[in-house]
């Protein structure tokens, strides 16, 4: 017979905490030795960006043919073809980075049922309507960060790359990326635009508490704007001022989203303190 929450010790809560933990870590631990199996095909992906033929280049590559013959304009900034060689300056390197990448990917791939698994570890202390908002926040945020990882993937991450691979201060200098050089700079990015694409969530939640309103947003809103473009130009370390807007843009938009959301969730506070008055 098990007992009922309010009837549960600390040191239940503690045992299941902890059955919790272990059930996640077993999770990630698991989905980490499957992942590392699929070297080949994984390795694929996260190369992708480092070759010429990417299809973000690729895409670009046609937009940039089509300016150049339509406005007769000489711009070889998206047409010009690249190539950067990665190579590997340390002996266990790239089997530390096969494992480092297996529980990064298994991280993201199981961060759903993790968060169920917490979402259900809490859920008992909230009241009903409470349950609904900690799952609308958490689906919410876990489709931004998913966003955020496609948007750096697919744009954010290739032109950093391809910019910073290509620069060179004097013919003279070679440039030699290394795996692990490349692999930390995907990761970093990938968990910064993560982060970045949750404001639209971060925003609703202090909208809730009051804390902020979409008149405020509007009103500091160039203020927000030179702070997105430090931030992008923090992101993307390059003097390249189309990779600089291609960050900026995004975080924009989602700013203006936030203003769009904010007020609803002022509604519902509203509505849901109408109803406890």
């Amino acid at each position: 017979m098990t007992k009922e929450p309010e009837e549960m010790t600390f040191w239940d809560h503690l045992d299941i905490l902890r059955g919790t933990l272990i059930k996640g870590l077993l999770l990630i631990l698991v989905c980490s030795v499957v992942i590392f199996l699929f070297k080949d095909p994984m390795f694929q992906i996260l190369l992708a960006p480092q070759k010429a033929d990417f299809i973000t280049y690729e895409l670009f590559k046609k937009i940039g043919e089509t300016i150049s013959f339509e406005g007769n304009i000489d711009d070889e900034t998206f047409t010009n073809s690249f190539s950067i060689q990665l190579v590997n300056t340390e002996l266990a390197s790239q089997f530390i980075i096969h494992v480092k990448i297996s529980i990064y990917i298994a991280f993201m791939l199981t961060s759903p049922i993790l968060f169920y698994l917490i979402f259900k570890f809490i859920s008992p202390a909230l009241y009903k309507q409470e349950k609904k908002i900690a799952l609308k926040i958490t689906i919410s945020a876990l489709i931004m960060f998913s966003i955020g990882i496609l948007v750096n993937y697919f744009l954010i991450f290739p032109f950093t790359f391809r910019f910073l691979g290509t620069y060179q201060v004097s013919g003279e200098v070679e440039n030699l990326i290394t795996l692990n050089s490349y692999i930390t700079t995907l990761l970093t990015m990938t968990f910064l635009l993560g982060i970045l694409f949750e404001l639209p969530v971060v925003c609703w939640i202090l909208g809730r508490f009051g804390i902020i309103n979409a008149s405020l947003m509007r009103q500091y809103m160039r203020h927000a704007i030179i702070a997105i473009l430090i931030i992008s130009a923090i992101i993307t370390p390059t003097a390249d001022a189309f990779t600089l807007l291609l960050t900026a843009c995004p975080i924009c938009l989602l700013y203006g989203l936030s203003i769009w959301v904010v007020p609803k969730s002022h509604k519902k506070q509203s509505i849901s303190e109408s109803h406890t008055s």
